[in-house]
C-alpha cells in the first residue's frame, strides 16, 4: 500500500460560471507544493468534462492524525492565506467532499516519490461513485467480483479503487457528506480510447443483463459517473 495514501479526500467544487481556470492557475501554481510541504500527496487534479463549472481533485494522507496536522497546517499557513480570498471567490460550493481509504490502489497510481510532470494531457481520467445503502452490505466483494472484471475486458480496468472511511471528521473546517460509497477510477490515453470502452460496455451483455441490474439494485441512488481532463499539473494522468 502506498505509504502516501491510507486516508484519500475526494473533492468536487461547483465554480462560478468561466473561473474554473483561475482556480486551476492557483491551484498548480501554488496548492501543490504548498499542501504536499505539509505531508500530504496531490494526487490528481481534474477537469469535469461533462461539468464545465466543477473541478475535482484527489488528495493522500498517511493516516487520520497525519489528516489533521496537515490540514491545519495548510490552511493556517503562509500560502492559503495569501490565495485564499483569490481561490474562495471562483467557488459556488466546495462542500462536496468524500473521506475513503483503499480497497485497491494499482502500479498506475501515483506514488508519493514520483516525478511529477508538467503540460497539458490528452488522457482521460474516469470512474464513478457508487452510493451504498450501508457499510456492511457486502457492495466491495460485489464490485471487486463481478463489476471489476466487466470492467477490465472493456478497456476500463480500476487503477484505483477506494470506500466510505467512516470516522469522525478531524478537521470540521472543511465539512464532508455523511455517506457511504465505493469510487473507481480507470485512465485513458484520450477520448477516442474512453469512447471505445463505452461502446464495447454498451454491447456487454454481461454487463447489461446480469452486472447493471445487480448494482443498480444494491445502490441508494444513481451513480455519479466521472469522465475527467488531468490539470498540467496532475500526477493523476
Amino acid at each position: 500500500m502506498n505509504a502516501c495514501c491510507a486516508v484519500v479526500d475526494l473533492r468536487q467544487y461547483t465554480l462560478h460560471p468561466g473561473h474554473r481556470d483561475t482556480l486551476i492557475d492557483l491551484f498548480d501554481t501554488y496548492f501543490v507544493e504548498g499542501q504536499e510541504q505539509t505531508g500530504m500527496h496531490i494526487s490528481g487534479q481534474f477537469r469535469d468534462l461533462d461539468h464545465p463549472d466543477r473541478f475535482v481533485w484527489l488528495r493522500g494522507f498517511r493516516d487520520l492524525p497525519a489528516r489533521a496536522d496537515a490540514l491545519n497546517a495548510f490552511y493556517y499557513g503562509p500560502i492559503w492565506r495569501a490565495h485564499a480570498a483569490a481561490a474562495n471567490a471562483t467557488m459556488v460550493d466546495s462542500d462536496n467532499a468524500l473521506l475513503l481509504r483503499p480497497v485497491r490502489l494499482g502500479a498506475a497510481y501515483p506514488a508519493l516519490d514520483v516525478v511529477r510532470e508538467d503540460g497539458p494531457a490528452d488522457s482521460v481520467v474516469a470512474g464513478a461513485v457508487y452510493h451504498r445503502g450501508a457499510e456492511d452490505d457486502g457492495f466491495v466483494e460485489f464490485f471487486t467480483d463481478r463489476v471489476a472484471p466487466v470492467l477490465a475486458g472493456t478497456g476500463a480496468e480500476p487503477v484505483a479503487v477506494f470506500e466510505s472511511l467512516v470516522a469522525e471528521n478531524n478537521f470540521p473546517q472543511l465539512p464532508l457528506r455523511d455517506e457511504v460509497v465505493l469510487a473507481w477510477f480507470a485512465r485513458f490515453a484520450g477520448d477516442t480510447a474512453y469512447a471505445e470502452h463505452r461502446r464495447q460496455l454498451a454491447a456487454s451483455r454481461v454487463w447489461q443483463q446480469r452486472v447493471l441490474p445487480e448494482l443498480v439494485c444494491r445502490s441508494a441512488r444513481p451513480a455519479q459517473e466521472l469522465r475527467l481532463r488531468p490539470t498540467a499539473r496532475s500526477q493523476f494522468r
